[in-house]
């Protein structure tokens, strides 16, 4: 396939619906020899089944794992590192790798217990985990969803799983956007199956999935990134991050040269449109700022997304059952940029210091829940 094309299979069986998108795009011409090192790399941010809309359904690596398998490829690795505060192994065997693993013989690699060196990323040093030295062709398996920091998240952000849990804290306190697209200059992402069957359109951690019954294929992260925003009803200057990474020289975000091709069943060309077009199939998606809903002022600087999220959570369901207009609050602090010091009100093991926090790296939803609750 062309690098200005984004393929689309809709439909009910995961695994066909991938094995189509990977025939018609000759992936198997495009790995580098039989004895290539192939790394599949999915979203397994947290502990939450696909289902939800936070992770990548196993469906579709399985089918990414048999068509390999059936043209000849036989060394490939599932690599993968959940966000910090989740465990890589549990939500490994949860969302339902474990299986697909063990029945095509396939090893896990947890990035979270591997090794890392220091690697230079397109002008800015990063820590990058060692299992991603010993691969030869990288493929990227992200879900497309909302993200309560960055708005959306898609190929370019998937890759902070092959990054220690140190250096994913560290893009908190530097800025997300710029490390983020300074990442893929320096772990090349070789081709992209995005999960689009139910991606949550509002928040990464899932919980309000929208059924899109679709999985597509691309071989630009930038391009499939910018078609990303535009199905969440944002464009590339809404993502920080997707102009960066174009900038930077990963990808093209222009839209308007790139063509959809949608699939049918057979693997032949149903319909075809320029990207930046009328979407004939698609649903409307909305990304919803969630932070945006709710009336408590946040002091935050530099969080961790699984932190942030579940305060943002929290927020969200206190206004849904009718308590946070209630709320009496001052000012809530959250993130690394508060150890230290001190005040009123705090969220996490950074907070410590604060007359009031709730523990945690990070506090779980349920706890800042009832914590907020208590304080008002």
């Amino acid at each position: 396939m062309k690098e200005n094309e984004i393929l689309k299979r809709y439909g009910a069986d995961p695994v066909e619906m991938t094995m189509t998108l990977l025939e018609y795009a000759g992936l198997a011409d495009d790995i580098p020899g039989a004895d290539a090192h192939i790394g599949i790399k999915p979203n397994l941010v947290c502990q939450t089944p696909a289902e939800y809309g936070a992770t990548t359904h196993p469906e579709i690596v399985e089918g990414i794992i048999r068509y390999l398998q059936e043209h000849g490829f036989s060394k490939i690795s599932v690599i993968e590192g959940s966000w910090v505060g989740d465990s890589t192994a549990e939500a490994y065997v949860l969302c339902g790798y474990q299986t697909v693993c063990e029945k095509y013989q396939v090893p896990f690699i947890d990035t979270q217990k591997d090794s890392s060196h220091r690697r230079d990323c397109g002008g800015m040093e990063l820590s990058v985990c060692d299992a991603v030295s010993g691969l030869d062709y990288l493929i990227n398996v992200p879900v497309l969803k909302g993200h309560c920091q960055t708005k959306m998240t898609c190929a370019l952000k998937n890759m902070k799983g092959l990054i220690p849990n140190s250096e994913k804290r560290r893009f908190h306190t530097i800025g997300l956007h710029q490390p983020i697209a300074h990442l893929s200059c320096g772990i090349h992402q070789d081709f992209i199956v995005i999960d689009h069957i139910c991606g949550d359109p509002t928040f990464e951690e899932g919980g309000n999935p929208l059924k899109t019954d679709c999985v597509m294929a691309a071989k630009d992260p930038v391009l499939v990134d910018a078609y990303a925003c535009k199905l969440l009803g944002l464009t590339a200057d809404d993502v920080q991050y997707v102009r960066l990474a174009e900038k930077l020289g990963v990808g093209s975000a222009g839209l308007a040269k790139a063509r959809v091709l949608v699939l049918n069943e057979k693997g032949e060309i149903l319909k075809e449109f320029a990207a930046d077009g009328k979407e004939p199939y698609e649903k409307n998606l909305t990304s919803k700022d969630r932070m945006f809903e709710v009336s408590v002022d946040i002091d935050e600087c530099d969080s961790c997304s699984a932190c942030f999220s579940s305060l943002t959570e929290a927020l969200y369901h206190l206004k849904e059952d009718g308590l946070l207009e209630e709320q009496k609050l001052s000012k809530i602090a959250i993130g690394q940029g508060h150890r230290g010091k001190t005040g009123e009100y705090g969220i996490g093991n950074c907070c410590q210091k604060f007359t009031h926090y709730i523990p945690g790296c990070p506090p779980k939803e349920e706890e800042i829940y009832k914590v907020l609750q208590e304080w008002n």
